[in-house]
């Protein structure tokens, strides 16, 4: 799993950000769509615009409990209460001379103008109501259609149906909606030291971790996975793998093997099969990335991710990299890249020819936020990457200054 790449400044490689354009805008959306209830949407990516059925409010309603009156009928006298109107109640007339008490999402009266809230109404003993303040024409009304009008755009295609998104389709009554079919997965680890978790484990052996992670982090996603195990590092076994892999999934997914020692065969089994279309970015940790293909070509074949071995480069590679790519498979835009200045509280030794991503924590103790380093930074140590923040994007060939500020990239905008 060790890539042995940490501090090799290879020439040619791409910078970070033009490969993650590279990415976006190689993907290509899946083809197909299934009507799914409602119920069962979270998470999906809308297929189709989605129109408002209705005006949202349906009528005028009042914005909170109160009177509704007419401006022009208020008195010194006090107005009696003639009209009470509960929320679910249909469209009355307020009686002239008088004022209606109403309650948060009940439809204001016709020919009332204005509804006062009831904290700045009292009652004399006769029970007239007598109002507080200035009122103007139209407070705390509701209008009808003033959030949506029906036939307007609700959703676009490529919208994430998330809590929010399903509310707003429930409130149209909408029940079932055309959602992008699940983009499957194929998940491959490569690596003769790698077993699974639980099994006995000697003296050379490795975990694999990297299948947990990317399972986990697919199924976030809204995909499914086929997960194809750990497979051998032979170029039969791998031929194999990539065979089914590129005949019954719409993206292939493998870690390990994609560098270029002597036991790293996952490039050459792939140009034998498809091809590549780049491999190796300037970022440290995730260097060995490769965007490839099996088939004819990345449009018409099965479009294949290598991630590097090393657990840390394998996160970074799919947050920066490949999860823009599964979600232009989705048919979703992805979101640009979230950066903002930080200070650091540190100092480091820049990485030569490389971005570097720092794994950081945010430090809040002096009111605003320090980077400091949330520990190991090797690209094999997951401790640091579990409890990071987010990173420190540095550039190529540049120290990190305690006290000065640099790009921080939140990790939080990777939980897709």
């Amino acid at each position: 799993m060790n890539c042995g790449c940490a501090e090799i400044a290879t020439p040619g490689l791409l910078d970070l950000f033009d490969a993650r354009a590279r990415m976006i805008a190689a993907a290509r959306p899946v083809e197909g769509a299934e009507r799914v209830p409602l119920a069962q949407v979270a998470g999906r990516v809308a297929a189709e615009e989605v129109t408002a059925t209705l005006d949202l409010p349906g009528v005028d309603n009042s914005a909170m409990d109160g009177y509704a009156l007419r401006l022009a009928e208020r008195s010194p006298e006090g107005l009696p209460v003639t009209l009470r109107v509960p929320a679910g109640a249909g469209v009355l007339r307020l009686p002239p001379g008088g004022c209606a008490r109403i309650f948060t999402g009940a439809p204001v009266p016709l020919g009332a103008d204005a509804v006062v809230p009831q904290e700045r109404v009292s009652l004399d003993e006769r029970g007239r109501v007598h109002i507080e303040g200035e009122l103007t024409e139209g407070a705390n009304i509701r209008r009808r259609g003033e959030e949506t009008r029906a036939g307007e755009l609700l959703l676009p295609a490529g919208a994430r149906l998330d809590a929010a998104a399903i509310a707003l389709l429930a409130s149209h009554g909408i029940a079932e909606v055309a959602v992008v079919r699940r983009l499957t997965v194929a998940l491959i680890s490569t690596g003769d030291e790698l077993i699974e978790p639980g099994a006995n484990r000697v003296p050379g052996q490795v975990y694999d971790s990297n299948r947990a992670m990317l399972t986990a982090l697919l199924a976030r996603a809204g995909c499914e996975v086929l997960d194809l195990g750990v497979i051998a590092d032979t170029s039969l076994d791998l031929r194999q793998a990539f065979a089914r892999a590129r005949d019954e999934a719409d993206l292939v997914m493998c870690t390990g093997g994609v560098s270029v020692g002597e036991e790293d065969h996952v490039r050459p089994v792939v140009e034998r099969l498809g091809g590549i279309v780049f491999h190796g970015v300037a970022m440290k940790p995730g260097k060995p990335f490769a965007l490839g293909y099996l088939g004819e070509s990345l449009e018409a074949g099965t479009p294949l991710i290598g991630l590097p071995g090393n657990p840390v480069a394998s996160l970074v590679g799919w947050q920066l990299l490949a999860l823009p790519f599964v979600q232009g498979r989705q048919g979703r835009t992805p979101a640009p890249l979230q950066r903002f200045p930080v200070t650091a509280g540190f100092t480091r030794r820049g990485t030569r020819g490389r971005r570097e991503l720092l794994r950081v924590v945010l430090d809040w103790t002096s009111g605003e936020p320090v980077a400091r380093l949330a520990g190991g930074q090797g690209s094999h140590m997951l401790s640091a990457a579990s409890q990071a923040h987010g990173y420190l994007v540095m550039d190529a060939n540049k120290n990190v200054e305690e006290g000065h500020a640099y790009g921080y990239c939140p990790a939080a905008q990777f939980l897709d």
